[in-house]
């Protein structure tokens, strides 16, 4: 696939294989966000890349618990209701069961963390694409990122102190009949797009 393409081409992955992913696949996705712009060239992303299973079940635990102690308003994000809501009849696991969760962090007092952290998981995303490789962005560390014991066991990963999580994402091989993400192209419903000549 040329570049276009891959970029047309992927889509969110929610079902995944328990096939782990080759660690030069993994090194090769890392590397592209390590790539990706940042605000002044800062270069200040931490990327905390977890592959152990015992890992992703403490913060599936973690995430389940701080999302089911919440309660739903009329201003609630639609994606975060449903993580409330799942969370309260329990067995939510929020990374889907991929074999990869890449966590994104940045320096807490950096006004340009957000967006250094998205355009390396977007990097990150088109690069997993083009490995044959299904990804999701996942945004349950980010929303709870202040939550104290999310950020203490987070820290116990390598957060640092002046650090908190901006965007993460998953992948892994998806459980389709070929093992491969799904590219069909999806239709645009939005993102008007106006052109001043």
């Amino acid at each position: 696939m040329n570049t276009i393409e891959t970029i047309l081409t992927r889509r969110s992955t929610r079902s995944y294989s328990s096939a782990p992913v080759e660690k030069e696949k993994l090194e090769k996705i890392i590397e592209a966000g390590r790539y990706a712009p940042s605000g002044g060239n800062n270069q200040t992303n931490h990327f905390i890349v977890v592959q152990n299973p015992e890992v992703l079940k403490k913060l599936a635990e973690l995430a389940q618990n701080a999302f089911a102690k919440m309660e739903i308003t009329e201003q609630t994000y639609s994606s975060l209701k449903s993580s409330i809501m799942q969370s309260k009849k329990g067995g939510y696991v929020f990374y889907y069961h991929a074999p990869v969760l890449i966590i994104v962090a940045n320096q807490k007092n950096y006004g340009n963390n957000i967006a250094d952290c998205s355009v390396a998981v977007e990097n990150m995303m088109i690069a997993a694409n083009s490995l044959d490789l299904g990804s999701c962005w996942i945004n349950q560390i980010h929303w709870l990122t202040e939550e104290p014991s999310m950020l203490k066991y987070l820290q116990e990963l390598g957060l640092k102190e002046n650090e908190r999580v901006y965007s993460s994402m998953i992948i892994g091989y998806p459980k389709s009949a070929d093992g491969k993400p799904n590219r069909n192209l999806l239709p645009r419903k939005g993102n008007e797009v106006t052109f001043v000549d």
